[in-house]
C-alpha cells in the first residue's frame, strides 16, 4: 500500500534522514534514499518505508505501509499524521532562516543545510526513556543500550525474510523483569526510574501526550522535573526530541557546548552560561539552532 504526502517547503529529505544512516536495519534505518521503522499502532505493527519523489523546492514522499494484518483507512490516517510528526513535514523553516539572518554563522550553515528539518520521535515516552538511558554515559554507548531494550522487550514483525522491531510500550517495559533490563546495560536506578514512569502511564496518573498540546516550553519542563529521574537536562532533551521543542536548550550537554566553541569560539572550552548568551542569537529557535550545529559538525562543514 502506497500514499503520497506532500511537506512544507523547504525540505531536504536526505539531508534530514541522514541522521539515520548509521542505524540498525532492523530497528530504524536510511539507507540509498529510504528510511524505515516499524510504528506500533495500538498492537498493530505497520512497517513503515519513506522515499522522496520531490524536490527541496517541490517536496513529496511517497509512503508505503506494510503489516500482517488488515490495514484500514483509519490506519492510514493515523499513520500519516504520525509521519507528518515525526520528519515535521509541516513545519516551516523559512520563519527560522529569517529570525536568524543577522548572525552571519548560522546564516552560513542554514543556506548549507537548507531544508534541514529536525526529527520527532513517535510518542514522548520514546523520547523519555532514550533521554534516561542517555544520563551520564557516552552516546556510543547509551545507542548500544537502547537496541539492546527495543529487540529484547519491543514487538517483532516479520515482513518476508526481515524481522522489525518496534519501540517498547509502557506495558512491555513495566511487564519487563528487573534483572532483563539490567543486562541491557542499564544501572539499577536507570531501571528504577523507566519501570516506575512506565507503571504511572499505565495507571493513568502521568500523561505524557498531553505535552503536545502545552504551548509554554518552561511550563513542560517544570512539569516533567517533578518526575524523578527527570532533571532539567533529560526534560530539555525530551522537549527537542519528543515534543520538537524548537526552543529547547540543554545548554549543560558537552556536546552541544562543543560544536558552539566550535563555529563561534574557536573551539575554547565553554560554560553553559556562555552558551546561553550565544544561544540568545537565534531566538525562540534555539534548539534548532543547535541541531544545525550538530549536523554541521558531522559533515566537517567549513565557516
Amino acid at each position: 500500500m502506497k500514499l503520497t504526502i506532500e511537506a512544507q517547503k523547504p525540505y531536504n529529505f536526505d539531508l534530514s534522514c541522514n541522521v539515520f544512516s548509521d542505524g540498525d536495519p532492523q530497528i530504524r534505518k536510511y539507507e540509498e534514499g529510504k528510511f524505515w521503522q516499524v510504528l506500533d499502532l495500538n498492537s498493530k505493527l505497520i512497517y513503515i518505508s519513506v522515499k522522496s519523489s520531490g524536490t527541496v523546492e517541490d517536496p513529496e514522499l511517497v509512503l508505503e505501509l506494510k503489516s500482517n494484518e488488515d490495514i484500514s483507512d483509519e490506519d492510514k490516517e493515523y499513520v500519516l499524521k504520525i509521519i507528518l510528526k515525526m520528519f515535521n513535514l509541516d513545519f516551516n523553516l523559512k520563519f527560522f532562516y529569517n529570525d536568524v539572518k543577522n548572525d552571519k554563522i548560522m546564516s552560513k550553515l542554514t543556506k548549507t543545510l537548507y531544508g534541514l528539518k529536525t526529527p520527532t520521535t513517535q510518542t514522548v515516552f520514546e523520547s523519555l526513556v532514550d533521554s534516561i538511558v542517555e544520563q551520564q554515559i557516552s552516546l556510543k554507548a547509551a545507542h548500544s543500550i537502547e537496541r539492546k531494550i527495543i529487540k529484547k522487550f519491543g514487538s517483532s514483525l516479520n515482513i518476508g525474510s526481515n524481522i522489525y522491531y518496534a519501540y517498547p510500550t509502557p506495558e512491555q517495559l513495566n511487564n519487563a523483569l528487573f534483572n532483563e533490563l539490567r543486562k541491557c546495560g542499564l544501572s539499577f536506578r536507570k531501571v528504577e526510574y523507566i519501570k516506575d514512569i512506565s507503571k504511572q502511564i499505565i495507571n493513568g496518573s502521568l500523561d505524557l501526550e498531553k505535552f503536545k498540546e502545552y504551548e509554554n516550553i518552561d511550563e513542560i519542563i517544570d512539569e516533567l522535573c517533578e518526575i524523578r529521574g527527570i532533571g532539567k537536562w533529560t526534560a530539555e532533551l525530551i522537549v527537542i526530541r519528543g515534543l520538537n521543542g524548537l526552543n529547547s536548550f540543554p545548554a549543560d550537554d558537552i556536546g552541544i557546548r562543543r560544536v558552539i566553541s566550535h563555529y563561534y569560539c574557536n573551539d575554547e572550552k565553554i560554560s553553559a552560561k556562555d552558551a546561553r548568551k550565544i544561544a540568545l542569537k537565534w531566538g525562540k529557535w534555539k534548539g534548532l539552532a543547535a541541531f544545525y550545529l550538530i549536523i554541521a559538525e558531522m559533515r566537517d562543514i567549513k565557516i
